[in-house]
């Protein structure tokens, strides 16, 4: 048994009348007897505060559990109202919250509970201290950073915004439904902390998401979303898109759910310094696909960026839905898990994934009772340390998850392939350079370069942060055919020959 299960912070729960080994015992072994309830206000006096980890190079400890912008938030129940959810979520001092401009009246339930919480700039009693305690992101799925864009089908851009044809836009229909009149207004001192390019879903968007930045950048031609959002960060107006010089966000970064190569790429091409955040798919079925545990996150991790985890139950597949993106009321999960997968060890999984530093989950109720409270018990399940779970118990929870909903992961894009081999392989003055290869279930764990039959040098695998900047061996000379191999750390071996 480990010992580090949980971390209390040197605090008692006073309130809740469990132990912290009763509260093991039984969110783990009780959830079948969890139905669904009526909201209550799920009382959250005197929890323990709550576990943070370094949020990358960021400079700010979040919370190992962080406010979804989805499930009741969005497609609320009629006997729901959300705005409970996010002020209990505030009294468990969860710091970190989030929001998109395709969830619905999600920004307006926020913009009710900041008004609560004196978190509007500029009325009476403004927080400005709980403002800067906290962490706000938000989403945009327009590429462009500018209007007038030909539809195509291989790139997203779309919005719940009327008159919103550009991630600019996006970004200022967030200010004014969370902290505004909802109607085009944000008041001076409004700003989110980060804005998130959302769902990328292959590599035609990266390229329009870098324009003007790997190309020349024109102001009155159209750019990329990128370009347009460092703008907004920095004050500046090199697009013409910020003729305020406003800065109206801090950070900016991207989410994915499908393609683990696009979102490398999305990455790797970053010489920029834009990409500070990284929102990424992450539960126990990642394996039943191209996962990313072994190929995204560890380059995100090793770029230092904030990394945040979503769909920890595969957006209620792995409970009681059939695999597909929810849409209405009646999608949004109720219970504590199942007595299959309860909820406790699926949160444990995605937060002791190497890299991972916050989960956001979406909320569908919260309830006087802790132990039928959602809120309450993903906060306790979220109290785990980086390397709070064994192997062992990572791989059981694999095999539980995939053999209860084998397709849960929907979501994911692309099939197992298998460990591939290194990519765009080129020898130029005696030296040869490759791209990274992609994993499987096990981690790459170095390359081996052979010439004519002959192993004549390995070079260790390491996250690639830029494309610029490839894999590469050098020697005296290359005569006859060369063969470069991928290595992972379960033996498995992929090779790509160049002659």
């Amino acid at each position: 048994m480990r010992t580090n299960y949980i971390k209390f912070n040197n605090m008692k729960n006073e309130k809740y009348p469990i132990s912290r080994r009763n509260f093991i015992k039984v969110s783990a072994a009780t959830t079948a007897a969890v139905s669904t309830m009526s909201l209550g206000s799920c009382n959250v006096k005197k929890v323990p505060a709550p576990m943070k980890r370094k949020f990358g190079n960021l400079g700010f400890d979040v919370t190992t559990i962080a406010l979804g912008g989805q499930a009741s938030l969005q497609w609320t129940p009629e006997d729901i109202d959300p705005v409970p959810i996010i002020l209990k979520a505030f009294d468990l001092g969860i710091n970190y919250y989030d929001t998109s401009n395709l969830y619905g009246k999600s920004q307006l339930h926020f913009h009710e509970a900041f008004k609560k919480l004196n978190l509007i700039p500029g009325e009476e009693n403004y927080n400005e201290a709980l403002r800067e305690s906290i962490w706000l992101t938000s989403k945009t799925a327009m590429r462009w950073g500018k209007p007038g864009w030909e539809p195509n089908e291989r790139i997203t851009n779309r919005s719940n915004g009327e008159n919103v044809q550009c991630a600019v836009d996006d970004v200022k229909r967030t200010l004014t439904q969370v902290f505004g009149d909802g109607d085009g207004y944000y008041p001076e001192g409004a700003y989110l902390n980060l804005v998130l390019v959302h769902t990328l879903e292959n590599t035609d968007e990266v390229d329009i998401l870098y324009k003007g930045l790997e190309t020349p950048l024109n102001p009155e031609e159209n750019v990329g979303a990128l370009v347009a959002l460092r703008d907004l960060r920095d004050g500046t107006n090199l697009t013409g898109v910020n003729p305020k010089n406003e800065k109206l966000i801090r950070h900016i970064g991207f989410s994915g759910h499908a393609n683990p190569p696009a979102m490398i790429d999305m990455i790797q091409r970053d010489e920029y310094g834009i990409l500070e955040g990284m929102l990424i798919a992450i539960n126990a079925n990642d394996k039943t696909k191209m996962n990313m545990q072994n190929n995204v996150i560890p380059v995100a991790e090793a770029k230092g960026m904030g990394i945040i985890g979503m769909k920890v139950f595969a957006d209620a597949a792995l409970y009681h839905k059939e695999p597909r993106w929810s849409q209405t009321p009646a999608d949004v999960f109720r219970k504590i898990g199942t007595p299959e997968l309860p909820s406790r060890p699926l949160i444990e999984y995605s937060l002791t994934t190497p890299g991972v530093h916050t989960l956001i989950i979406g909320i569908g109720q919260i309830d006087e009772d802790p132990m039928k409270c959602q809120l309450v018990q993903n906060f306790y399940a979220a109290q785990i340390e980086p390397n709070g779970m064994s192997a062992d118990d990572r791989k059981r929870i694999e095999e539980q998850a995939k053999k209860v909903k084998p397709g849960s992961n929907y979501f994911q894009g692309i099939a197992k392939e298998g460990l591939t081999a290194p990519r765009d392989i080129q020898l130029s003055e005696n030296k040869i350079t490759w791209q990274t290869s992609y994993a499987d279930e096990a981690p790459v764990s170095y390359y081996e370069v052979l010439v004519g039959g002959q192993l004549v040098g390995k070079v260790d695998h390491k996250p690639q942060l830029l494309k610029s900047k490839p894999f590469s061996f050098q020697a005296d000379k290359f005569d006859g055919e060369i063969i470069v191999a991928a290595v992972d750390a379960a033996g498995n071996r992929a090779e790509s020959k160049l002659v």
